[in-house]
């Protein structure tokens, strides 16, 4: 039975790992680690470890300790900060790993770096700039047309993004935020968003699938309105999102392996813009698609552990399209077609037409 140890294994994202996992015709034994202790005791892996944080000068000892100790195959992180370490230290990891080159790691983490990649391959991206001073934050607003779009050039979730509209605005969140120069300006797009996940081998394109973002969970309580959390998603089927997203992928890198997750927001004009690659980890509600039948980690694992994959009943796409997954804290998730969503609508106006009559 393959060990699999999982960092980060008291949040989301790798707890929809773990329960893919649990979903996949064969055992694992899972092994998990966080830094957090009161976050591993959420832990539903099959033995749990508290750890130091990856900034640790510790952490790699105490991690090839534990992965010593249980015998771990495969080491997979969840979270931008372990998937960056493991990428840095994978040579002194004690156990298999499946990553994209360090190169391009460190360029998908980096929003700024990713978009020159793009911008260079002709992709159509929202204009961005580093701001460095005021009188690019000037210039920046008068650009766009006097509202833009500041976000800090790493981190996920959302993390230290706004929407602005004037100068002081701008320029107090990026004093509150220390962000002179390490926060990019670009044009604001439209709200509407759609996610492509992807898994590469050798340059390969092994398995991709579409998610359109319906809301974003707690967005009333964001500055940004954008939470990082999805509240509730599509699956979709786009060719115009499949050419772009992998467009996407391969100017970042000609020959990917492993998880590419392309965040793509819809400009004025209807075309998808890539915005950032979450890289090598699966966007947090991956168990949606799991549940739909299309277990990406297990394709990740036996992939990364030089196993026959499992059937694959196509590369693009394979979900059915129109089911909606519907989550929110303390709720368990909820699947259901768009067709059950659209009836209610229906109903709904149809009693406001017998009210009125």
């Amino acid at each position: 039975m393959k060990r699999i140890l999982i960092t980060g294994a008291g949040g989301s994202p790798s707890t929809n790992f773990v329960r893919s996992l649990r979903l996949a015709p064969e055992p694992f034994d899972l092994v998990g680690t966080d830094a957090d202790e009161f976050l591993l005791m959420r832990a539903e892996t099959d033995s749990r470890y508290l750890v130091p944080l990856a900034s640790d000068p510790a952490y790699l000892d105490v991690l090839n300790d534990i992965l010593d100790e249980e015998g771990v195959d495969l080491v997979h992180a969840q979270n931008d900060t372990e998937v960056r370490f493991l990428s840095e230290h994978r040579d002194d990891v004690h156990a298999r790993t499946f990553l994209p080159s360090r190169e391009t790691v460190r360029i998908c983490q980096d929003k700024f770096l990713s978009y020159e990649c793009w911008r260079a391959a002709g992709l159509m991206v929202p204009e961005t700039v580093v701001v460095h001073t005021e009188s690019d934050l000037q210039s920046a607003l008068a650009s766009f047309g006097g509202q833009m779009w500041l976000r800090d050039s790493t981190g996920a979730g959302g993390r230290g993004a706004l929407p602005v509209h004037d100068l002081d605005t701008a320029r107090s969140w990026l004093d509150l935020r220390q962000g002179w120069g390490s926060y990019t300006a670009s044009e604001l797009l439209e709200p509407q968003t759609i996610t492509w996940m992807s898994i590469w081998h050798h340059g390969e394109l092994i398995l991709a699938q579409g998610r359109k973002r319906l809301y974003w969970e707690l967005s009333k309580v964001a500055q940004s309105g954008v939470t990082g959390a999805t509240g509730a998603a599509v699956t979709v089927a786009d060719h115009q999102v499949d050419e772009i997203a992998r467009a996407a992928v391969l100017a970042v890198d000609p020959e990917p392996d492993a998880l590419f997750g392309v965040d793509l927001t819809y400009d004025r004009n209807g075309i998808p813009n890539p915005t950032e690659i979450n890289i090598g980890r699966f966007f947090t509600t991956h168990l949606f698609f799991t549940e739909l039948g299309i277990n990406m980690p297990y394709v990740f694992v036996k992939l990364a552990c030089g196993e026959p994959l499992p059937e694959i009943p196509q590369k693009l796409n394979p979900a059915a399209p129109g089911m909606v997954w519907i989550r929110g804290m303390d709720f368990e998730p909820v699947l259901v077609p768009m067709s059950d969503i659209e009836a209610h609508r229906d109903a709904l106006t149809r009693r406001r037409q017998k009210l009125r009559a």
